[in-house]
């Protein structure tokens, strides 16, 4: 009897160190960060931002199920301007990069289930590969082409924010460069998408809690940045207490770690 015992508390142990069940619940706004939906290639790293298509299509009906509403960073603004009706539950869908996959595998994912999302795009490598990795370690990738980010915004389904020009590591950038790449990649993307680039994704999360650097990234314009920092950021959202928080969807992720996630803003340590 005893040995079931301990052999259970063991067991609880093991289960309260992988999963943070045992967190009280936390209100405010999820902000999931996807990375690359599909089949990850042989020898791609890090594995844990490749998500399977299958995963991605559990995890939105999990959303749809539990009656989320995914809110484009312009309907975001409109209810923080009190224009419309901040819903029960809001979640927000991000993509960095803007990788190809995101349009031929998790758009159409996104469109079977009315899910809005939100993808960084870094402008020069628009229509060309993410030539910032090492190809010996992460295989060059393609990115998203024009035509498909048009496509995904006249959906109605996508909205597009900077992840700036090069994606560059701002914490290590001289200011005028850190300055160039915020202000150049913002200016771009408006005048090529045609519509107010009110988001943006610091690359690696470099520089978002260096206060010359978001100090920039406000000056530059604009409204909503986001760190990689794991949580869920309070609403309403103070722009001077920080960057907004998200929430890493990760490729060896369960359906219990992202219930987790979603919900307590955490699923492991």
């Amino acid at each position: 009897m005893l040995g079931t015992v301990a052999g259970v508390a063991a067991a609880a142990g093991v289960l309260s160190a992988r999963w943070n069940w045992w967190r009280p619940k936390v209100r405010g706004l999820p902000a999931l960060m996807y990375h690359k939906v599909g089949s990850r290639p042989p020898g791609a790293r890090p594995a844990k931002l490749w998500v399977s298509a299958a995963d991605f299509r559990r995890q939105m009906d999990y959303l749809q199920r539990r009656g989320y509403t995914s809110l484009l960073f312009c309907e975001l603004r409109e209810a923080e301007l009190g224009r419309r009706a901040m819903p029960e539950k809001p979640v927000l869908i991000t993509f960095d990069d803007g990788y190809a996959n995101n349009h031929e595998v998790a758009f159409p994912i996104l469109r079977e289930y009315g899910m809005k999302g939100n993808i960084f795009l870094v402008f020069e490598t628009v229509g060309r590969h993410n030539a910032w990795h090492d190809p010996g370690s992460e295989p060059w990738l393609r990115m998203l082409a024009w035509e498909a980010a048009d496509e995904m915004q006249r959906s109605g389904l996508v909205e597009f924010g900077s992840h700036t020009m090069r994606h560059q590591n701002l914490a290590r950038a001289p200011l005028d460069e850190v300055r160039w790449e915020l202000c150049e990649s913002k200016k771009r993307l408006e005048d090529k998408l045609g519509r107010q680039m009110l988001g943006f994704a610091y690359p690696y999360g470099a520089g978002a809690f260096v206060p010359e650097v978001r100090r920039l990234a406000r000056e530059a314009g604009y409204r909503y940045d986001f760190s990689i920092r794991q949580g869920i950021s309070p609403w309403p959202w103070d722009p001077e207490s920080g960057p907004l928080q998200r929430l890493l969807i990760r490729g060896d992720d369960c359906m219990a770690d992202f219930h987790l996630n979603v919900t307590r803003g955490r699923a492991r340590f």
